[in-house]
């Protein structure tokens, strides 16, 4: 969100939505068994997500969960079912939508919703700037003539038909006795057509008086209307044009006693009235839905509240500390208190001394070595969120050239003799999961000197505090550390690949299993476990094949190598990391170059990849060559090696100039970006507003280092020989506008932190009660004589431990003023928002709760 001036306020809108299961989809289309279905996720109606497709099932379970910001404004979040018919096409059967106002209600608890059918008149999106008024004019004869102007200004956010969207406006006066039609001139290719024409309707009619006088009243206002109508209109004649959303706007809701009144204001576009009965439709989709929309103040606000956190490792006792509150009060929260926490230090550099407190916390309380750092505490979940926000390179780097292989083989590895299916062969399996351990294994085992830094010198945090408080036990020095890196990093990244990015779908069932076998491997060498250990009380006895396959001290060894190496702070800070890392990669449509002097510059569907090296694309995602053998383009590691045809364009890195967005009117086409490079700028157009986003930051983040980044760019394209923007004529002209994503990547600077410290106050906020019942107990406690004499406190029933009641009472009251103050500021924010936000404002449009009169008056503009 840049380009704000200081002191202004930002708005970030998160969705986080899971989708668990369907049920009761009725009958299948074609054979018993066969239906195929999967699930999207709309903005309105343009769809950003998509689940795997569940084969062969009448319910399904998808299980998948999607988290992103909101790039756009969205009226309603809308969830579509699709079927797979026998011909693979894709057929809609039903939806469940949520507007925008009522996401709140559902917020972090699972709903089943029911499916409703799809009709193409209630696809509706966007909204309409109109402008009316009833004008009085004087005719030759004498004659006082009443008209109604209709002024059709602009339309925004319009739907998309078939790629492409060419909308009209068709103006409709209704009343009791006649209906009159005026239509503007189609705009093509824009989903924000400006219109900005006017028609006119007379409003009287002739009296049956005998002085043959007219009079507006004769109309019957009451029951006259106007109506406003968008469509697309079709560019073959075989098609009929598609509606694509109406306004109705009652004269009897406008001042029509008073001429040269102007009502001018935005009305959401509403579905159209349906003759047709509705069908019937089955089915219920269970969603857990979390949406936040974060009102980021300017840092200076957040400074009390930041700096009572931030000082926290220096507070003794640690239980009266800002952060031990803020885990007391988000304990069944952890995984959501963490992430703002985690980020927040990092940024300002004191992340390690965090970690080292708490450990030497946790590990005080604990009296089997064995179970160290093994449970859901603070702790755990920071480092967890640590190895999240360093370590997904390093994932691709060691473990996703093996999945890929598991992938791809479909090699047999059960060794469940129960689960084994008809011709099979036990052992022949046992050795096929053998050789996929031993591989995943060593390229793990090999992979220190890749661990990244930061995650380096938590694990050292980790190991020095496990060996101060248990000196004798010898192995406290490796268990310390691979409970994190082997059972919270390397096993769940096997087991749920897409999860970590490192496939693009799920797995089938087979393959699943097979990673599954090979995760609990590789967890049980990673805990150093050998055969004698586990195999007498194993609770899954055909597992100890596979584990003495592997009881060997030169695999204790490894793992005892590879743990000392990633937990040691005497490595070089600085690797080289020579083989390309896979970033993103998906299909998207470019603009061609125009390299050569008489090249085209169309446009055409590519296959797009980025590494940390460089951005390329393709015709396609696997491209084959017969040159006598058959090579084909195939994933190796985190890289691709092709032994035949080489990517159509190779962008280096360090010369990507700028990554931008690109305005619509250049091409007519939306959720278009360039990546500006030396010569020129390649303009892409992603498939949804979603996905651009990522797009943009990603190439940001990479390229952002690179010494000649530009400081302004141009938003529009140059065509016909002239930039958009500026009309500038010059080809290389310098930019109009300043870039927004030059930031370095030192990712202390690559955080925001007062987006994280507002997420801290909200989490403070929504659970004050905890806060204050924690007050009255502290409050209590410090008022008896025995705290202040030096003698323990008299027991009280809590499962918060407060060693010293006096500095935790006074921790907890600066809490509780931060947040106050805090809270008084949004309040006043959002009091001066509302008054300043016009009932009838593109920021505030008519429609969904029906027109209210005492705000549309406030939307009459006198000339």
């Amino acid at each position: 969100m840049a380009g704000l001036g200081e002191g202004e306020v930002r708005v970030v809108e998160t969705l986080r939505v899971k989708i668990g299961e369907g049920k009761n989809f009725g009958a299948n289309t074609g054979p018993v068994g066969t239906r195929d279905t999967f699930c999207t996720v709309s903005l309105d109606q343009e769809e950003v997500v998509r689940t795997k497709t569940v084969e062969r099932a009448q319910s399904a379970f998808f299980g998948e969960e999607f988290q992103f910001e909101v790039p756009r404004p969205f009226r309603v979040l809308s969830f579509y079912l699709y079927e797979k018919d026998l011909l693979k096409r894709d057929s809609c059967l039903g939806k469940a939508c949520i507007r925008k106002e009522e996401l709140n209600r559902y917020h972090g608890k699972d709903h089943w919703f029911s499916l409703t059918h799809v009709d193409q008149d209630s696809e509706v999106q966007g909204q309409v700037h109109v402008e009316v008024k009833l004008t009085e004019t004087m005719e030759d004869a004498g004659k006082t003539v009443f008209k109604v102007s209709a002024r059709v200004l602009e339309c925004s956010g319009l739907a998309i038909i078939n790629g492409c969207c060419d909308p009209y406006a068709n103006v409709t006066f209704c009343t009791p006795n006649r209906t009159e039609n005026k239509k503007t001139k189609v705009r093509k290719k824009t989903t924000d057509p400006h219109f900005d024409e006017t028609f006119y309707f007379e409003l009287n009619r002739p009296s049956p008086s005998p002085d043959n006088r007219f009079s507006i009243v004769d109309e019957d206002i009451d029951k006259t209307e106007l109506r406003v109508s968008l469509w697309h209109s079709s560019n073959y004649y075989k098609f009929a044009d598609v509606f694509l959303g109406e306004v109705k706007i009652p004269l009897s809701t406008l001042d029509m006693t008073r001429p040269q009144k102007l009502h001018k204001a935005w009305y959401l576009l509403q579905p159209r009235d349906s003759t047709r009965p509705s069908k019937p439709c089955q089915g219920s989709l269970r969603l857990n839905i979390n949406y936040t929309e974060d009102h980021i103040f300017p840092s200076h606000y957040y400074d009390s509240l930041c700096n009572l956190l931030l000082k926290s490792p220096d507070v003794d006792p640690l239980s009266s500390s800002a952060v031990n509150i803020y885990g007391e009060v988000m304990k069944d929260k952890l995984e959501d208190a963490a992430r703002p926490l985690v980020r927040l230090f990092l940024h300002h550099g004191t992340l390690l001394p965090l970690i080292s407190a708490l450990a030497d916390r946790e590990v005080a309380k604990m009296t089997d070595p064995n179970t160290l750092f093994r449970g859901n505490s603070l702790l755990t979940k920071c480092v967890d969120e640590v190895m999240k926000l360093t370590g997904m390179h390093y994932l691709h780097l060691t473990i996703k050239k093996h999945i890929d292989d598991v992938c791809e083989d479909h090699k047999p590895c059960e060794i469940d003799a129960t689960r084994v299916k008809e011709g099979e062969n036990l052992q022949i399996n046992l050795e096929n999961l053998r050789v996929y351990v031993e591989r995943m294994f060593k390229s793990i085992t090999e992979s220190a000197r890749l661990c990244p830094t930061i995650m380096s010198e938590v694990f050292f945090t980790l190991k020095e505090s496990a060996i101060r408080h248990f000196p004798d036990v010898n192995d406290v020095r490796y268990t310390a550390v691979s409970g994190f890196v082997f059972l919270r990093l390397f096993a769940p990244a096997i087991l749920g690949p897409r999860l970590f990015q490192l496939r693009e779908e799920h797995p089938d069932p087979t393959t699943a299993r097979t990673l599954t076998l090979i995760s609990k491997t590789i967890q049980s060498l990673g805990n150093l476990a050998n055969s004698s250990s586990v195999s007498p009380g194993l609770k899954e006895a055909y597992m100890s094949n596979i584990y003495d396959c592997f009881a060997k001290k030169e695999y204790s060894d490894a793992v005892k190598t590879f743990l000392d190496v990633i937990s040691s702070t005497g490595r070089p800070h600085s690797r080289s990391i020579d083989t390309p890392v896979v970033l993103k990669e998906s299909l998207m449509i470019k603009r061609a170059q125009g390299r050569t002097r008489f090249g085209l510059k169309n446009f055409k569907r590519r296959w797009f990849c980025l590494t940390n090296k460089d951005l390329t694309y393709a015709k396609s995602k696997e491209l084959e060559r017969n040159l006598g053998t058959a090579y084909r383009l195939r994933r190796t590691g985190c890289t691709r090696i092709l032994l035949g045809e080489p990517p159509l364009c190779k962008i280096p890195v360090e010369d990507i100039l700028a990554v931008e967005s690109l305005q619509e009117e250049s091409f007519k086409m939306k959720n278009m970006f360039q990546v500006v490079q030396p010569q020129r700028a390649l303009y892409i157009q992603a498939n949804n507003c979603v996905e651009a986003k990522e797009w943009i930051d990603i190439l940001n983040k990479v390229s952002q280092c690179n010494k000649k980044r530009l400081k302004t760019y141009h938003p529009a394209a140059y065509v016909n020989c002239h930039w958009l923007c500026c009309k500038e004529g010059n080809e290389n002209a310098t930019g109009c506008t300043p870039v927004t994503g030059g930031v370095p990547t030192d990712i202390k600077l690559d955080i925001d932190s007062d987006r994280e410290m507002e997420r801290i106050h909200s989490f403070f906020l929504t659970h004050r009660d905890r806060l204050e019942k924690l007050e009255v107990y502290l409050y209590d406690m410090c008022g008896e004589e025995a705290v202040y004499s030096g003698t323990p406190p008299t027991p009280r029933t809590t499962t918060y431990i407060i060693e010293d009641p006096k500095t935790c009472f006074e921790t907890l009251r600066s809490i509780m003023d931060c947040i106050i103050k805090l809270e008084q500021e949004h309040i006043e924010y959002y009091k001066a928002l509302a008054k300043s936000t016009k009932y009838g404002s593109e920021q505030k449009p008519i429609g969904g709760d029906g027109v209210k009169p005492n705000e549309l008056e406030d939307s009459m503009e006198g000339e």
